[in-house]
């Protein structure tokens, strides 16, 4: 998947939000593949969010919006309403995610899921669902200012859990995947970004955190962090050449 533009709040937090995803599946011990992730949040970024996702390997997703979970028999989307661009947009969702047809509200689908990512509205959850959810379970609690759960509370009973916000721990922002994805497309001469090119990001930025450093008060670099900019434009520069030498059948 080519992209013409690169969002910043779209592609660039879909990126740290994929990193953070797998350093937070190193410290519980759980494969991408295999766990059940549901996500709060069917716009733009969510969207972008669940494509990568999905391109990274998660199999078993679940999407919730302010109407509920989204399925392929939800009213809405056989509506008129459907042929806007938003329901273009949850018709694609629903054909691509939720394999086990599940229906209802958020709370609902949280129960018994392994990862929550909210990129949506501030308190959609409290603490008695996060204790439904999966034992080691992840929560990403993207709102800002004011998270989908509190994050104090969902600390209690989850084992990894991530903001948006500097005042908590693990800090899902999307300035770390700059300025290295646009060093390392300026350094390939890269017209485009494809979904490899975000996939090297997402895996360099993971990396930079060390296995002596792995913990679930530390899956994402810090900001300040001073490797993270040049093992981001590197990724990116060598996927770049990849997706070049592919077209061109020159050696990258």
């Amino acid at each position: 998947l080519d992209i013409p533009v690169f969002h910043d709040d779209q592609h660039g937090t879909a990126i740290v939000v994929l990193a953070a995803l797998t350093n937070a599946l190193r410290v519980v011990g759980k494969g991408i593949g295999d766990v059940r992730v549901v996500m709060s949040g069917a716009g733009a970024a969510g969207t972008a969010i669940l494509k990568l996702l999905l391109a990274a390997g998660v199999k078993h997703a679940v999407v919730a919006d302010i109407h509920g979970v989204v399925h392929a028999g939800r009213e809405d989307l056989a509506s008129s309403a459907a042929d806007t661009e938003q329901g273009s947009q949850l018709r694609w969702i629903a054909d691509n995610t939720n394999p086990e047809g599940v229906t209802g509200t958020l709370k609902q689908a949280v129960v018994g899921a392994d990862v929550f990512i909210g990129v949506s509205a501030p308190n959609v959850l409290g603490g008695d669902d996060v204790a439904a959810m999966a034992d080691d379970a992840i929560v990403f609690a993207l709102a800002n200012p004011d998270p989908e759960v509190d994050p104090a509370i969902a600390r209690e009973t989850a084992a990894v859990v991530a903001t948006g916000r500097s005042d908590f721990p693990n800090q899902i922002n999307n300035v770390l995947v700059f300025p290295g994805v646009f060093r390392g497309l300026l350094d390939a001469q890269s017209r485009t970004v494809n979904t490899e090119m975000m996939l090297a990001a997402a895996t360099a930025l993971a990396d930079v955190v060390t296995e002596d450093e792995l913990n679930p008060n530390y899956i994402i670099p810090s900001v300040f962090n001073d490797k993270v900019a040049g093992a981001v434009a590197g990724a990116v520069r060598g996927a770049a050449k990849a997706a070049v030498a592919a077209v061109t059948g020159t050696t990258a």
